[in-house]
């Protein structure tokens, strides 16, 4: 998903898949193999040898090992040093995919693999789970949530984090994201934004926000003075709501609204066409199962039908800053 959101949104990109599926494990059941270390740095040396490394953003999600991740971090690392000579020339959008909700479907190793890597990302898009792995925090409210953002920004020298399916209440109307761009002194500026929560489950979202974020952040950054910065710091005399990175988050979840909403319909719609009398396949005895794999086919994200809202969102969700204390979500009407 992640780079096909990319190649819509005008991006030319090399794809490196650290895994080879006939579908996502929302289904519960695939087939398919995953890279080994040795099958990612082959291509990646492949690019190499043939001078195609000129990249200026990299994004790196799941990995299926610790020994992936160390081998996604050599490529992250490689490419820094590669665009040392000048000063903002690449920037490292890192998704740290180790579980969600108290679960990790990674193995344990994979969180010190994962920290290791902290201090060479730019941005880094743990969901709220992730970032109490990461932090060694126990994030139950915004209070400790920015205490965990605090702590990473830091520890580990990082400049930008947002913080994605932050939830404290499983009852509560909205779901948020928090994010933070470091002052000098390490020091977060912390902005929020909310967006109703959809009663549905979709798979993929989080590669989603990932291929949005990037995009939306270079372009904001294209609009200020921040291109040759390092890592696109923002001077501290800027506001977390002026932040590009909080311009940026604005429009990823306008769009991400606006498409798991019509998603949300459609699959509504699929779903009522399920009523009545049981048909042969659901009076099997694996109706259950069968059950689940229909209801998730009807909730595949639906984005090529929905590119209008990718490439031209109007922002209706906007950014509050957290100064100690909770804000809620303005919401604009026809706003770009």
């Amino acid at each position: 998903m992640a780079a096909f959101v990319m190649q819509a949104l005008g991006c030319d990109v090399a794809a490196l898949n650290t895994v080879h599926f006939s579908n996502h494990t929302g289904y519960k059941q695939f087939k398919g193999t995953k890279a080994s270390t040795e099958d990612i740095l082959e291509i990646y040396n492949g690019l190499k040898q043939s001078y195609l490394t000129d990249f200026d953003m990299m994004l790196s999600g799941y990995a299926p090992s610790a020994e992936a991740v160390d081998a996604i971090g050599s490529i992250g690392r490689d490419l820094k040093l590669k665009a040392s000579t000048k000063t903002g020339s690449f920037f490292w959008v890192l998704d740290p995919v180790m579980g969600d909700e108290g679960r990790l479907y990674v193995s344990d190793a994979v969180v010190p693999a994962y920290k290791a890597l902290l201090r060479d990302a730019d941005l880094i898009l743990p969901n709220q789970f992730e970032a109490e792995l990461l932090s060694g925090t126990t994030i139950d409210s915004l209070k400790t949530l920015g205490e965990a953002i605090t702590k990473l920004h830091k520890t580990h020298r990082l400049p930008h984090i947002v913080v994605t399916s932050v939830r404290f209440d499983p009852s509560s109307p909205t779901i948020s994201v928090v994010g933070s761009t470091m002052r000098a002194d390490g020091s977060p500026r912390l902005f929020k934004v909310d967006v109703p929560a959809i009663d549905c489950f979709f798979s993929g979202t989080g590669d989603m926000f990932a291929a949005l974020i990037l995009v939306h952040l270079r372009n904001a950054i294209m609009e200020t003075e921040l291109v040759g910065k390092k890592a696109w710091v923002s001077p501290d005399d800027v506001e977390a709501t002026d932040l590009p990175l909080a311009k940026a988050v604005e429009k990823v979840l306008t769009s991400m609204q606006a498409v798991l909403e019509k998603t949300k319909m459609a699959r509504d719609k699929a779903l009522e066409g399920m009523g009545g009398p049981l048909g042969t396949l659901e009076k099997e005895k694996d109706s259950v199962k069968r059950l689940h794999l229909r209801k998730t086919k009807a909730a595949e994200v639906q984005i090529v039908r929905n590119l209008a809202d990718l490439r031209e969102p109007h922002v209706i969700y906007r950014a509050k800053a957290l100064n100690g204390g909770a804000e809620s979500t303005e919401r604009v009407e026809g706003d770009s």
